[in-house]
């Protein structure tokens, strides 16, 4: 379980200090609170706030899991015990929320993506050319059978780019999940926060996964291997 005291967490009324207190006026249904009006809409429904990616990574990854077929399975003596893995059942439903999002929620893709390499355990596109056409509505990847980077078991991904998008995606995948666990995390811009972003700061819909954590160490081990290097190159240059 993560350690929500290992982070430093701002105060939700930085930027708010001194100002008149609220109301205690409440709304015709006696209840909830009549709130002061401004008249001007918050920035988050515009875009996601810093220090959510709001490039061509997006500011969300949804992994949507399912207990892929095992080997085992399709061996022609199965074990009968194998249950956490074995559920053809959850691949299907999968697969086919897969292509429904795929037909339903998507555009075209861009034309001819390229890749980077990126902290992150899985790819992300990246479009360096300001002339091509705006990303897709949502970007979706591999239906992997197997469990790849931190994910114990196999899933989809979809990004995020906007709030419009996260506001319409999620509540459409918490009624058509089914059966299906998937996790919502942010990508933020400091890659050293990404084990952070898989855990504190993400939210769940369905049942939670744990994740293998230990390839964030690893990966924040080969960094520092790569830093220490570099530097000891540039000193052997002086």
């Amino acid at each position: 379980m993560t350690d929500q005291f290992a982070f430093s967490h701002p105060s939700p009324l930085e930027g708010y200090e001194n100002l008149e207190p609220l109301s205690e006026e409440r709304n015709d249904d006696g209840k909830s609170f009549k709130n002061p009006q401004h008249g001007i809409l918050s920035k988050a429904y515009e875009e996601f706030p810093a220090p959510l990616q709001k490039g061509p990574r997006g500011g969300f990854d949804i992994h949507i899991y399912h207990f892929q077929v095992s080997q085992d399975t399709l061996s022609e003596s199965p074990d009968p015990t194998n249950t956490q893995q074995n559920n053809p059942d959850q691949v299907a439903y999968a697969k086919a929320l897969w292509e429904r999002i795929r037909r339903e929620c998507t555009h075209a893709p861009l034309p001819n993506p390229t890749f980077i390499s990126h902290s992150c355990p899985h790819p992300v596109p990246h479009d360096a050319n300001p002339c091509l056409p705006p990303v897709p509505e949502l970007r979706i990847y591999t239906f992997f059978d197997r469990p790849i980077g931190p994910h114990p078991v196999a899933m989809f991904e979809v990004n995020l780019f906007t709030p419009a998008q996260f506001g319409a995606f999620i509540p459409w995948l918490v009624i058509n999940r089914g059966p299906l666990s998937a996790l919502v995390h942010p990508n933020t811009d400091d890659d050293e926060e990404e084990e952070r972003n898989h855990t504190q700061r993400a939210m769940w819909l369905g049942e939670r996964i744990p994740l293998d954590l230990r390839i964030f160490k690893l990966m924040k081990e080969k960094q520092k291997r790569e830093e220490e290097a570099a530097e000891k190159a540039k000193r052997e240059t002086l």
